[in-house]
């Protein structure tokens, strides 16, 4: 499911990351790569905020919506 519609506040396994490969690497650079841990804080009309090991990441909806997890 995309990150937008996941349930708050629980930990989440990053499954795949569907965007072009120089936004991939943004994101694994942040810490947002596919097999590893996010936890959904908040979201609000497809943009979301995440932690991501000790930080917080805010992510539009076009790209939350590229970002699937389970």
């Amino acid at each position: 499911m995309p990150i937008a519609i996941a349930p708050r506040g629980s930990e989440l396994l990053v499954r795949k990351v569907a965007a072009e490969e120089k936004v991939k690497k943004h994101l694994h650079e942040m810490g947002i790569c596919e097999g590893g841990k996010i936890t959904l804080i908040s979201s609000s009309g497809g943009n979301v905020i995440v932690v991501v090991k000790e930080g917080r990441v805010c992510l539009d909806k076009n790209l939350a919506g590229k970002i699937l997890v389970a």
